[in-house]
């Protein structure tokens, strides 16, 4: 067998996700491709911290305000993820901004809770999405998995799931059902990672199986 990849999990909040991709790993999709190397929270006393020491995962807590500039804790964060010899980057949930190396570019995911390029950049995220498409009488929402670069929500898709959005909708039911379609995207996008079958060209993201269905 291969050796699994080595996901660094980066995170601000609850740790839903983490606790999805370490459930995935355990026995899903992600079962003998994958293994969660270190966890780096932004903020302390938050549950994702919680969920990562519970599964034996070592924690950083790593604040943004404890450095000079963004320059120096990008150098903090890139330090972490090189020691724990990471192979690929996960976001989940993570809101503080730091500058990819280039050598990390096509190495860093992230899940965003609407279907880019709708509703992304700067302030979406989280609840703040789910009230934007609802405030816009949005029809259909979901959740974008992509690479990420060094401006908000801009990197090349992955893949995409789509659920419907209803007038009767609230933030909290609209949330909740683009959640379960992030449970099922982000591991995926991860196995096709892992198996090496992800291709960029350009801001285009190709998947080399040609019996893939996504």
């Amino acid at each position: 067998m291969p050796k699994p990849l080595r996901l660094g999990v980066l995170l601000s909040g609850g740790g839903r996700t983490l606790e999805n991709l370490l459930a995935e790993i355990d026995g899903g999709r992600l079962a003998n491709l994958a293994e969660v190397a270190l966890v780096i929270a932004s903020r302390p006393g938050i549950r994702g911290i919680e969920v990562g020491r519970n599964a034996g995962v070592p924690v950083h807590l790593v604040r943004r305000k404890e450095f000079e500039n963004v320059g120096a804790y990008s150098q903090a964060m890139v330090k972490i993820l090189d020691e724990a010899e990471v192979d690929l980057v996960c976001l989940a949930g993570f809101l503080s901004y730091w500058i990819l190396p280039d050598r990390y570019l096509g190495r860093v995911m992230n899940i965003h809770p609407a279907l880019l390029p709708s509703f992304g950049g700067t302030g979406m995220y989280g609840h703040h999405v789910h009230e934007a498409v609802l405030a816009r009488g949005g029809k259909v929402s979901g959740c974008t998995v992509h690479f990420v670069n060094n401006e908000y929500d801009a990197g090349p898709i992955i893949l995409q799931r789509a659920v419907p959005a209803f007038a009767e909708d609230t933030p909290d039911t609209l949330a909740a059902r683009v959640f379960r379609e992030e449970c099922i995207a982000y591991p995926e996008a991860i196995r096709l990672f892992a198996e090496g079958r992800l291709r960029i060209d350009r801001q285009v993201v190709h998947v080399e199986d040609p019996n893939y269905q996504p």
